[in-house]
């Protein structure tokens, strides 16, 4: 049978129990004030019992009642869970956990730690909260937010990870000691997604401490997967960051190579970076001709197209959210419907979903409470305002209660099929999944502030804009600020005009010259080039391009249009290049 046959039989089998179901109360649409006042119970069943029977382990055990560490001792969900403290407007909590972090985390340990990881987490959790601290009540020290605890925290932790990128390709290891570096032993095979999911955080963290360090080696990752890409466009599941030779091959848009997608299009708009988002509408098109099916996304063999792997993967649910950031909505609704259908099949996405049989697949049953499918309602919500999303809400906010909450906290679902649970709530349900069904239920939330209200700040280089919305989510639903971005970058532009200013000077005191020809001889004047030179011909050209770009005063604080903005609107990019 044809493979859109096979498909089309899928679907109807996917389709033909929700026949029998409203789709919701008396056909109502749901009530968001209602379901917000749910959502926040859950995250305090769930936050209150990882305080009191968890911490300072990195996860709660929910079956068992105590905690155990997973991905580097951190006191991950403390760290994961404090923007979403204030997200859902609780600025004690946040203010204690903020002290309670600086006292206890500590990054100087003997610990294999997954790169990956621990910079979504703890490094973006890190600067999320620093950037929010003021809006929080913290008191900030002088020179915040170019300076502070939290970001010191961050930038220790982000050092720790810099000897990964020590490779010949610029790709990083996967997994490194946070006291020792990278193991002698350790694995050279580093998966898609760990290798381009930097840019977010380290373009961060450059911006805010001046160390350029973190976000040139963040670009050369990305740089180097996109020069191994396949003569179709695609990439692979997995490399040797040794050699640059691809390992599996299978290409797709979910575990594995997701979030190098969502972050070269997040770091398109944090940066407006026209490089980065032409190298995703790149892939867009590669994707869209040999992945895409009848608005699902399948696997294929990366250099001939063929298909690999039939299959629906849980991850693969942030996609309709990242179609939304581009501007492509029709498509991402229809994804997103898609999806949904299985989430009504079995009250959850199971990790693997086999769509010509429409049915979960052996051993991967199983649903760890992933935020993917709710972040793409909140996205496509703020960009259509259409109530089917709401309806994914309601529905997961009533499955999550009803299957996965127990006595301490809430329980992985180990398999959809017969409800079993595990002994595991990861880090990720109180950063993500909790957030973003809020937010998809608290439209007045500062997080979707259209920049009607802002902060002015005042920095070591001048005044700053903060506060004013359009904030970029890391993936692991961390929000950071795009124009704090610009608020510690006045000094390096100052030196910019300065030089530029020096270079027409000397030209003309040259064409002046009774001595031109012999002035001339020696070579037009240049300022120092050195390793990290500001007055190298790259940062030279960078600033000129930069200045007649934004055609603004060095010392005002850059203001980005409306069109330019996250602002989890829709369209973004109007160029049609």
């Amino acid at each position: 049978m044809p493979f859109r046959q096979l498909v089309a039989l899928g679907l109807l089998c996917a389709l033909l129990p929700l026949h029998h179901g409203a789709p919701g109360p008396e056909g109502t649409a749901p009530d968001p004030a209602h379901y917000r006042e749910r959502v926040k119970a859950m995250f305090y069943h769930a936050y209150d019992s990882y305080l009191e029977n968890a911490f300072p382990y990195d996860e709660l055990r929910p079956l068992t009642c105590d905690g155990h560490d997973t991905w580097g001792s951190f006191s991950l969900t403390l760290i994961d869970a404090l923007d979403t403290l204030l997200i859902l407007g609780n600025v004690s909590e946040f203010q204690r956990v903020v002290e309670v972090l600086q006292d206890n985390v500590d990054f100087d340990i003997d610990v294999n730690a997954s790169v990956f990881e621990t910079n979504i987490r703890v490094v973006g959790g890190l600067l999320s909260a620093h950037l929010l601290s003021k809006k929080a009540g913290v008191e900030v020290e002088a020179g915040w937010p170019c300076s502070g605890p939290l970001l010191r925290m961050a930038e220790e932790a982000a050092r720790k990870l810099l000897p990964a990128f020590q490779t010949p390709t610029g790709m990083p290891y996967g997994t490194v000691n946070l006291l020792h570096g990278v193991n002698p032993g350790e694995t050279p095979v580093t998966c898609t997604a760990g290798i381009g999911t930097f840019i977010v955080e380290f373009a961060t963290l450059s911006s805010l401490t001046g160390d350029p360090v973190f976000e040139d080696v963040a670009r050369v990752a990305l740089t180097r997967l996109w020069e191994s890409r396949s003569d179709i466009g695609l990439v692979g599941n997995h490399i040797d960051v040794l050699t640059g030779k691809w390992v599996a091959q299978d290409s797709g848009i979910g575990a594995g190579v997701d979030s190098y997608f969502e972050y070269l299009v997040k770091g398109a708009i944090l940066l407006q970076d026209k490089k980065l988002m032409a190298m995703f509408l790149e892939y867009n098109k590669a994707i869209r001709n040999y992945t895409r099916f009848d608005d699902w996304y399948l696997w294929v063999q990366m250099y001939k197209g063929t298909v690999s792997m039939p299959v629906f993967q849980s991850l693969e649910a942030y996609w309709p959210g990242l179609q939304s950031l581009i501007g492509d909505i029709d498509n991402a609704m229809r994804t997103f419907l898609n999806y949904y259908t299985v989430w009504k099949q079995f009250g959850g996405l199971p990790e693997f979903y086999n769509i010509p049989q429409g049915y979960t697949v052996e051993k991967r049953e199983g649903y760890p409470l992933r935020p993917e499918l709710i972040e793409s309602a909140m996205y496509l919500y703020r960009a259509t305002g259409d109530p089917t999303l709401l309806e994914l809400g309601r529905d997961a906010v009533e499955s999550i209660e009803k299957i996965s909450k127990v006595e301490c906290g809430f329980a992985t679902i180990k398999d959809l099929r017969d409800h079993k649970l595990d002994n595991r709530m990861e880090s990720f349900f109180l950063a993500e999944t909790v957030k973003y069904l809020y937010l998809l239920f608290d439209p007045a939330n500062f997080i979707h502030n259209n920049g009607s209200t802002f902060d002015a700040v005042i920095t070591p280089y001048g005044e700053c804009i903060l506060g004013a919305g359009g904030y970029i989510f890391n993936t692991e639903a961390h929000p950071i600020d795009p124009a704090a971005l610009h608020c510690c970058r006045r000094l390096k532009e100052e030196q910019w005009e300065v030089e530029d200013l020096m270079r027409e000077f000397y030209s003309l005191k040259r064409k002046r010259s009774r001595f031109q020809k012999k002035t001339m001889s020696s070579g037009p004047w240049q300022p120092p080039t050195g390793p990290g030179s500001l007055s190298s011909p790259e940062n030279q050209d960078q600033a000129r391009e930069k200045s007649a770009k934004q055609k603004i005063p060095l010392l005002s604080c850059p203001s980005q249009p409306f069109t330019s903005k996250l602002a989890l609107l829709g369209q973004v990019f109007l160029d049609s290049s």
